[in-house]
């Protein structure tokens, strides 16, 4: 599916491991280059034409965002470097201001590290404590499990709507329900679903919401916040400096600027800004309903062929998302990853960022196979192909 719009498809590549980055399409380097060539300058700065237009694409591609997500207004979006620093400025911007000493936040053993490292700290600075809503049989979050999980303490749910390792997708909207019912905030990670799956914040009544670019087929270093007006403009700037005041004088007084450009100080990342916007139009172009029916196709295809290799473990046959996690019995990882290599097979090996997780698959490291549009069945065949010869791992690999 549009394989002809990423170059690197072309160099006997393979590539799974979509769930750490996606490949980007040619739409995405002709506008940063397009932009590089014919009219550098920076945003909010200039009152000339090219800065001008720098303006209308950067602040166009904020609605855009605003619309992919459907939040109410283009003022909730904040661009940020990623989903890590986006998790970041929720935590110690919003919360380390609402939250007190035994106050209980949600989380799961299988949340990425920006969605737990933050808390902890937060836990040593001010006494909150950190809970973990109990997985099912198949590493599910269910309602009832995050009942059970909630106490009169309970003032945060934070989740991934699909986690970067099991792929299980969790029932945003109707945990959103059940938090607000008892007056919790709901974060809500979206970094592995936003570019598989439609996401309405505002349907959802999600409170804030992370995502990084590079895994929707743009640039890395930009990503965005998403945050309920109100919200963002009760959180405190991480970042001061150029472009996010209104005024300051010399005894020290100071004016903030309105949300969301106080919250985007100095030069933004303006080719990232660009990129994104490109690849946003490529996923609109393209539909998500459409991407997600193939995907989840191809997903099915391969769990499948995988099963049929009985030297193979699958550890989540049974999600739904885009996102397959195995070993071949006996052998570490990152060695199967290196043999694979060897065939031009790109898969991530180890804890991928989620490391408390090992408590529930007992085991610490897993190769991990995250896939998207652009992956189809014939690679898919190559891949087993390649594992059924495994019994030649170490001559190859050593």
């Amino acid at each position: 599916m549009n394989r002809e719009d990423f170059p690197m498809l072309k160099d006997d590549i393979i590539y799974f491991d979509n769930g750490a980055t996606t490949l980007k399409p040619n739409q995405v380097k002709e506008a940063i280059i397009e932009y590089y060539d014919h009219y550098t300058a920076n945003a909010h700065r200039g009152d000339y034409a090219i800065s001008a237009k720098v303006d209308n694409i950067y602040e166009g591609t904020r609605h855009k965002i605003k619309e992919f997500i459907n939040a109410n207004e283009d003022s909730e979006i904040v661009f940020t470097s990623g989903s890590t620093q986006s998790m970041n400025y929720i935590i110690f911007g919003f919360f380390a201001h609402k939250l007190q000493k035994d106050d209980e936040v949600l989380i799961t053993v299988s949340e990425h590290a920006s969605n737990i490292l933050p808390w902890f700290v937060l836990a040593n600075q001010i006494g909150i404590k950190v809970k973990y809503i109990e997985l099912d049989e198949n590493y599910n979050v269910t309602i009832e499990n995050v009942k059970k999980a909630i106490t009169p303490k309970t003032k945060v749910i934070s989740l991934a709507h699909i986690t970067n390792v099991i792929g299980d997708i969790r029932p945003i909207k109707e945990i959103s329900t059940l938090a607000h019912q008892h007056n919790i905030y709901m974060v809500v990670d979206a970094a592995q679903s936003i570019a598989h799956k439609k996401i309405d914040v505002t349907d959802w009544n999600i409170d804030f919401l992370v995502a990084s670019a590079h895994k929707m087929y743009g640039p890395t270093g930009i990503g965005f916040l998403y945050g309920k007006f109100n919200l963002l403009e009760e959180t405190i700037p991480q970042n001061y400096g150029g472009g996010m005041n209104a005024m300051f004088t010399k005894d020290g007084y100071y004016e903030l600027r309105e949300v969301p450009t106080r919250f985007e100080a100095g030069t933004p990342n303006i080719e990232g800004v660009i990129g994104f916007n490109a690849a946003l139009d490529y996923l609109n172009n393209l539909g998500l309903s459409k991407i997600e029916k193939y995907e989840h196709e191809l997903k099915t295809y391969l769990v499948n062929e995988l099963k049929k290799l009985d030297f193979i473990e699958v550890y989540n046959p049974n999600t739904i998302g885009t996102t397959v996690a195995f070993n071949l019995k006996d052998v570490f990882a990152q060695d199967t990853a290196i043999y694979l290599d060897k065939y031009h097979i790109c898969v991530r090996a180890g804890s991928h960022c989620a490391k408390i997780l090992s408590d529930a698959l007992k085991i610490n490291n897993t190769c991990r196979i995250s896939l998207s549009f652009y992956n189809n069945k014939e690679e898919i065949d190559l891949l087993i192909n390649v594992l059924k010869n495994s019994k030649n791992i170490w001559k190859e690999i050593l």
